[in-house]
Formats: C-alpha cells, sequence, structure tokens
C-alpha cells in the first residue's frame, strides 16, 4: 500500500504540474502535495492506518449530539432522508432490511474510517482522531455493540466483532484477486 501512495504521489505533482498551466474556468487550485499526503488516509480492517488516539462511547456523547445528531437523530434513528445509524438488527433476512451500523457494515474500522473522511456532512474531516474513535465508539454503543466506557483505540477497534461481519461473500472475479495481490 506504501508503494501505490508514492506512486500517487509522484503522479499527481505531475499531473498537477500541467493542470496548474491549463485552469479554463480560472478558479480553483491545485493542492499541493502535503494536502493529499494528509488525505491519503487508508485504514484496512485489521486496523492498519490508524492513528494513536483514543475515544470512549461515554466521551462521544458530547460530540455526537453537537455534530451528528441533528440529521441522525439523537438515538442514532435517522432524521428525513438522513439515515438510522442504529437499529435494524435482525432485519438482513426480511423483505425490509434496516441497513444501519449495527446491522450492515462489517468492520468496525470501516465505520471509523468512513467518519473520519466525510463526518459531519457540513465540514468532513474536521474531527480530530479522538473525536472519531469517541463518535465511533457512541455510534457502536447505540448499536448495542460495545460499552459506554469501553475504550477503542487502534489496538482494539479492530477487534470489535460486527454482527454481520460474516454477511459479506468475497469477490471472485479473477482481476479483483489480481488487483488485491498488487
Amino acid at each position: 500500500m506504501r508503494k501505490a501512495h508514492v506512486a500517487f504521489s509522484a503522479l499527481w505533482t505531475v499531473a498537477s504540474a500541467a493542470l496548474a498551466n491549463e485552469s479554463p474556468l480560472g478558479i480553483g487550485r491545485v493542492p499541493t502535495v502535503a494536502e493529499l499526503q494528509a488525505r491519503m488516509i487508508s485504514v484496512t480492517p485489521d486496523g492498519t492506518g490508524l492513528p494513536a488516539a483514543r475515544g470512549t462511547a461515554g466521551e462521544g456523547r458530547a460530540v455526537y449530539n453537537a455534530q451528528c445528531a441533528a440529521c441522525h437523530g439523537v438515538r442514532g434513528e435517522g432524521v428525513g432522508d438522513y439515515p438510522p445509524l442504529a437499529g435494524g438488527r435482525e432485519t438482513l433476512k426480511t423483505t425490509q432490511p434496516v441497513l444501519t451500523v449495527g446491522s450492515y457494515w462489517p468492520y468496525a474500522t470501516t465505520v471509523w474510517d468512513y467518519i473520519n473522511r466525510a463526518m459531519p456532512y457540513q465540514a468532513a474531516g474536521t474531527l480530530r482522531p479522538e473525536e472519531v474513535y469517541a463518535v465511533t465508539a457512541y455510534v457502536l454503543y447505540l448499536s448495542g455493540i460495545v460499552r459506554d466506557s469501553q475504550v477503542l483505540d487502534a489496538k482494539s477497534l479492530p477487534r470489535v466483532r460486527m454482527p454481520n461481519r460474516d454477511g459479506f461473500i468475497d469477490d471472485p472475479r479473477p482481476d479483483v484477486a489480481r488487483a488485491e495481490a498488487q
């Protein structure tokens, strides 16, 4: 994965130079390599890529209420067009499955990664790592997966067993297997 980051950075540097000379709209700017590298975070199911920080659901409650509850509800039930985060357990085999963090997502590290990259909606990527751990813990707590005092960090988060972890099958296409081996 490190090779891919270096290759991407090199390619982006060349592409940025070319794009900088061709600004048809005259707006925006090409991000610096440092800005891109700050966003080049890959978190895998085994926890590779998670930063050193920690958080509990108890700590995450305040951050969640301030940053997430307006869209996802105070108990993770969802508001309007914004999806629920909690509930839905045992619905995947029904005709009306409720896809939530607790019912559908296979890895807790993916929850952390998504919150880190995409939330809060109006200011994506602005939460500090300890806030992301705390909000992740709180969302998992709302789904009955962790206790409110359980500490989540780079070592403990990958060990969280998500209810639907075994609900997915491997992709048998040979081109996918080759891509993963690179």
